[in-house]
């Protein structure tokens, strides 16, 4: 079983770096997976790239370092079936970044980025799948399909992404809501004449002065039990007054007949 311990300490390293690196900005379509005891053997989840048949599948492919790393170049696989020029029956990845063209430089971001490439322009020339070469370049449509019902077939389905905003917006409507609710309620000022008493409406002085205690005072609503009570008791004061004035016609009456 592979471990670090193949790897030199340097190059662990090293390794850990842009392992970090990669967690924390992975590339466009890009997920990599680590084990932490075992940088020999590195992981990628890679998003089929969207106008190409890979679309809509996620393709999960390894990469093998040999304890040469990074003299030589790491060994490339995908493990899920795809229908690809450069990828053959048994996974293995056919691209010059991984064998002729390879330089010591070159970190782990350049490769999964290579490699994701590969499938937005396969290079039929130096086909590894000969059948899917041959279909490409005679008839790129049925290639196509072929690629298609591979990748519906075999592909991962891609995690569904968490849409921008959608708390915010969410938080907008619940804000526009309470703004209906409050201009429903102060536009009958005779049904809920409380309400209107705001902090905003109140003087912006001190109530210092006894002036000033006063206009509140009687800017404040008064409770209702008191309105009722005010109300019966003009109604008495009313009522008082106009038996007072009918004794008083009818004493006028009485001396008018004298």
């Amino acid at each position: 079983m592979a471990t670090n311990e193949n790897l030199p300490p340097n190059v662990i390293k090293q390794l850990s770096k842009e392992l970090k690196n990669l967690n924390e900005s992975p590339p466009e379509g890009i997920t990599v997976v680590v084990n932490d005891d075992d940088f020999s053997a590195i992981f990628a989840d890679i998003e089929g790239p969207a106008g190409t048949p890979y679309e809509n599948g996620v393709f999960r492919m390894k990469l093998i370092l040999s304890h040469e790393f990074p003299q030589s170049p790491p060994k490339g696989y995908f493990l899920t079936k795809i229908f690809h020029p450069n990828i053959a029956a048994n996974g293995e990845i056919c691209v010059n970044t991984l064998k002729k063209d390879w330089n010591p430089s070159l970190g782990l971001r350049h490769v999964l980025i290579v490699v994701r490439c590969l499938l937005i322009e396969p290079f039929p020339e130096s086909a590894l799948n000969e059948q899917a070469g041959k279909m490409l370049l005679e008839n790129y449509d049925e290639y196509a399909r072929h690629a298609r019902l591979y990748t519906g077939i075999h592909a991962m389905k891609p995690k569904p992404k968490v849409k921008k905003g959608a708390i915010s917006e969410s938080t907008s409507a619940l804000n526009v809501d309470q703004t209906n609710a409050n201009l429903s309620v102060h536009g009958d000022k005779a049904l809920f004449p409380s309400i209107l008493l705001t902090p905003a409406s109140m003087p912006s002085k001190p109530l210092g002065s006894t002036h000033d205690q006063n206009m509140v005072a009687a800017a404040a609503p008064k409770p209702i039990g008191a309105q009722v009570v005010q109300k019966k008791e003009g109604a008495a004061a009313v009522l008082a007054k106009a038996q007072v004035d009918k004794k008083l016609d009818a004493r006028k009456k009485s001396l008018k007949r004298l």
